[in-house]
Order: structure tokens, then sequence, then C-alpha cells
């Protein structure tokens, strides 16, 4: 396999044994096309040197990759809508590989990655790879309507500057799908997503669950040393902090992206606070606090606004595991750390998606307050998204603003206070007003109706060139805004 020098395979997570997971196989599709390969997040890994027949063989029919010991279903439990499920797993997925980020790709951005001497871990984790023994009724499969959606959601979020795992590969395997939340029978697909760990808060909840305090402190010193080895060995409040910190972090970008996650069940919370597995998401139209992305979740559990508390409750969830084998009181604390540590992310995250520097906490906060009370004093015509396009610069793009097509929308008390506390803040890296991104009336958004449109081409005629042409776009966005990770 003719692989970059730069891959470097390191396999921790298989090392841990049958305990937390099962040696799987891929199933046989039968047809293997490619339709999105990203050879930029392919080249952090040292991968995208592989040809498109080298790319289905390892991504469509999962040829090993050098140094990698083949497949396994992660186990793990977890909470779905508070409800504890013990009969959960890695059960249409798989973790197929695991490596080094490439020291080019290490250098070229200026996270600051806990493990960064050695170039951050990262996944390849599979959808809709075929059964596992955690598939209990289902068929392993991954409908192609599902999977471009997961693409056009990573895209999206890493765009905005959310700490998010990348849609890697995505392959149509020539199945045809019974499902009943959407028109069947429907496309196949198989795809690969680039994470920052699968080690969710569900894999120590298994380990609580069947009584092995043995396998959580395992868990423990696996998720210390690889993911935040700023934390000494033993210390379990401060992982537990660590976490929470990350976690808190991740839901403060998700606010200030207007993005709903949909379904915040423990088994889609990790440990390295990386936003991951996209299944009935949404971006806000407009500010509605209610907004709920999943048409299952009638009591709004997971809807915009509450989805701070459901993180919070998922962490209490984690920290009882945790309690078996370290202090309750020490873990509290910890864990109490989650609202300071939210509202200082939530003041930055904002800033940063205005483009400007921080001023001081009482300053950015007030920015944080005149900028929510703006979206919702202008109800369903001030659109999320394009407040944000609009004053990105802060002063510096008051002239675009105003001459542009939401003009109107900018007058009126609630705009006074929301421009006066903009304008105190510098603006951050101005040159980026230079991209010919902010030449356009209107922003990049991923609203539901946009995302329909661009399946019904894929649907009716195999027309993938809208969708082609969005992620075109939003990598001309990402360069844009030049958010971080």
């Amino acid at each position: 396999m003719p692989v970059s020098p730069a891959y470097r395979p390191d396999p921790r997570f298989f090392d841990l044994g049958p305990d937390y997971s099962d040696a799987v196989k891929a199933a046989d599709f039968p047809q293997t096309i490619l339709r999105f390969r990203n050879d930029r997040a392919a080249a952090e890994v040292g991968l995208e040197t592989l040809s498109d027949a080298e790319w289905i063989a390892t991504f469509g029919r999962f040829d090993p990759l050098p140094g990698q010991p083949g497949p396994v279903a992660m186990r793990y439990h977890g909470h779905q809508f508070r409800h504890y499920n013990p009969d959960l797993g890695d059960g249409r997925g798989f973790l197929a590989a695991q490596m080094r980020e490439t020291p080019r790709a290490q250098a070229a951005s200026d996270r600051v990655a806990s493990d960064s001497a050695q170039g951050r871990l990262l996944d390849l984790g599979t959808k809709g790879s075929g059964r596992t023994p955690w598939s209990r009724d289902g068929d392993g499969r991954l409908t192609l309507k599902g999977g471009v959606r997961e693409v056009l959601a990573a895209a999206m979020l890493e765009a905005q500057g959310v700490p998010t795992s990348r849609a890697l590969s995505l392959i149509e395997t020539g199945e045809a799908l019974e499902r009943g939340d959407e028109p069947s029978p429907t496309r196949s697909a198989v795809l690969v997503r680039l994470s920052h760990s699968h080690v969710r808060f569900g894999t120590f909840q298994r380990a609580a669950y069947i009584n092995r305090p043995d396998q959580i402190e395992t868990l423990i010193e696996h998720v210390r040393s690889l993911y935040h080895p700023e934390v000494a060995p033993g210390d379990v409040p401060g992982l537990m902090q660590a976490i929470t910190a990350a976690s808190a972090r991740l839901t403060a970008r998700w606010i200030a992206a207007g993005f709903v996650h949909g379904v915040l069940n423990t088994d889609n919370l990790n440990v390295t606070g990386e936003s991951f597995d996209y299944g009935p998401w949404r971006f806000l139209p407009a500010y509605q606090p209610g907004f709920t992305a999943a048409y299952f979740d009638h009591g709004g559990l997971y809807a915009f606004a509450r989805q701070p508390e459901a993180v919070f409750w998922n962490l209490t969830q984690l920290a009882s595991c945790l309690a078996v084998v370290s202090e309750p009181k020490l873990l509290a604390d910890a864990l109490n750390g989650f609202g300071p540590a939210y509202i200082r992310e939530l003041r930055a995250a904002f800033l940063m998606r205005l483009g400007v520097h921080s001023l001081g906490e009482a300053a950015d906060q007030r920015l944080v307050d005149t900028t929510l009370a703006l979206l919702r004093e202008g109800g369903e015509a001030m659109r999320w998204e394009p407040l944000f396009f609009d004053w990105f610069g802060g002063f510096a793009s008051s002239a675009r603003a105003l001459s542009g097509p939401r003009a109107k929308l900018y007058q009126g008390e609630a705009f006074d206070a929301f421009r006066f506390a903009l304008m105190e803040h510098e603006p951050d890296r101005i040159e980026r007003l230079e991209h010919p991104m902010f030449a356009a009336r209107e922003p990049e958004e991923m609203l539901i109706d946009k995302v329909e449109t661009i399946w019904t081409a894929i649907a009716a005629d195999d027309d993938w060139s809208p969708l082609n042409a969005k992620l075109a776009r939003l990598e001309a966005a990402r360069r844009a805004w030049g958010f971080d990770k």
C-alpha cells in the first residue's frame, strides 16, 4: 500500500484487548463507487497518496492499512434520552485504524493539542460498514443520504471553528435499504470519519455497569496518557476537569454556530470534546431556543438552548463512573467547573465568530448578550448565520453590513446596543476581510431546505455537482474565516 512516508500507525486502543472491543469484518458490498474523498484530511495522516482504486480498496473493502491489526467494534453502553441502554456498542461501524497526525499537519495549525509533541492520535472510524456483535436487529448499513448529510455537517462545522470529526470518505455500496424515516428502498453507503478519539462517556459506563473497576482504571490511564497527558498519572479528578473543560468548549462552539446536534446521548460524547456522529442535526434558521433537530425528540430534551444542560448531565454520568475508583467530592468539584468554563468559552466563541479581539470579561459578555438580544428581537427575519457574516470584523464591516441585503434590519434599540458593544472591540486579523467571500451578499448557510435540494439532485438525477459545489464553497469559507479547530 503506497502510503505517504508521513503515515505513522499507532493502534493504541487495539492494545486494550477483547474486554473493550470485538474483532469484526466489513460487509462484502455489491458495489464500491467513490463519491467523496477528503484529501486535505487524508494528508493529515499520510493517506493522500492513495489512488482512487487504492482508496476504494482501503475504505470500501477495508483492506488493512500497514501496521493496523484489523477492525474492531468498540464496546460501550449509554443513556439514550436519559434511559440507560446496556445493549449498545458499535452496531454499524467499527474502529478501522489509528495513526498520528503528520508533523506537517501539526505545524500548519496553531491549535494546541495536548499530545502535540507526537502529533494527535487520530482514528479512522466507520459508519455503515456492516453488522457486528452489537447490531441487534439492525442491518449495519448507512443510507447514502445519511452519509451525504454527515459530509455536509462536518464541513460546515469545521468552517465555523467547531471541534469536529471530518468526513474522510464516502463510498456508495449498491444495496437497497428499507428505512422507516425516509422513502424506501433507498441507496446505501459506507462512511469513514477521521476523529480525535472514539472513546465515549458510554465506554466508561459499560465498565461501571459490569462492575469492573479494573477496566475503569485501565480506561482512565488510556485516556489520560493519550489525550490529556498534562494530567498527572493517577489524578482522576484532574482528568474529569480536563474532559469537562473540553466539553464546555465544544458546547459553546455549537451554540455560537447555531448548531443543534440532535442526539446528545452519552454514547455520542467523547473524551476529547470533539463533535462526531451526525444524525438528525440542524442549523438554526433564526434564534429559536426550543428548536429541535430530531423528529423523535418530542419533549425537546436536546433542543438548541438545552444543549449545555444535556452535556452537563452526561458529564455527571461520566463522573459517577469515575467515582468507583476516585473521591466523589473531588470529582464533583471538577464537574462543577462546567458552568464557569462554558460561560468563558461562550464569550470566546462569539468573539471568534464576530472576528474581534477580547476587551475583558465585562465587555465581552456585553457583546454576547447584545448579540443574542438582537437575534431574539429580530425574529425570523434576522437569520443566525448572516448576522455573524455581516458584522465579521466589527466596525470594519459597518459599511458592508449597512449597505447589504439586511440593512433595514440593522436599526432600533437592540441594534444600537449590539453595535456599541461590537465597536468597543478591535478587529482580529482584519486582513481576513479581503477574502472574496466577504464581497458576496450572502454567507454560506446549511439550512435544511438547501440540504434537501442537494440530496434531491443526487436521488433524482445522480447529479453530484450541487454537493461538490457546496463543499468547495465551504472550503473557501473555512479559509476566509481562518478559524482553527
